[in-house]
């Protein structure tokens, strides 16, 4: 491809190459691809909850504390859990720097959506590890 730009030098950096990185903030493909990634892999892990849920309604507490502890069904949550917090975290990140336009308060918006998902994440990790550990004790 020509560039016919009377002050444009000389180069033998392809067009692509000199395009490349100068998006608005330089950066953003491995965002939105790990958000899509998350958005795919919490479908078989979400059915996944919903299966292991609907398994534990009928049961005793001591019979769905058992099942929480098979090492499958407990991995399968954990996975699960990352992958929603994640997925959360990155999805309400997008909303705030697209809608938040004070830089301070995006910086703070960001920092407790950060906050409250890694809460959410360690809350719900304890819980997992603590049941799938008591049926141990």
């Amino acid at each position: 491809m020509v560039d016919n730009r009377p002050e444009a030098t000389r180069t033998i950096r392809t067009s692509y190459a000199r395009a490349q990185g100068l998006g608005p903030a330089h950066h953003g493909a491995g965002e939105w691809w790990l958000h899509r990634l998350t958005a795919v892999s919490n479908v078989p892990l979400i059915l996944a909850f919903v299966v292991i849920v609907a398994l534990c309604a009928g049961r005793s507490y001591e019979d769905a504390v058992r099942l929480v502890s098979h090492p499958l069904v407990a991995i399968l949550l954990i996975l699960g859990v990352l992958s929603v917090t994640n997925h959360m975290r990155m999805g309400m990140q997008i909303v705030i720097e697209d809608y938040v336009h004070d830089k301070g308060l995006k910086i703070a918006a960001v920092m407790a959506n950060t906050f409250y998902s890694v809460v959410v994440a360690v809350a719900c990790l304890y819980a997992i590890v603590r049941i799938s550990l008591r049926a141990f004790v």
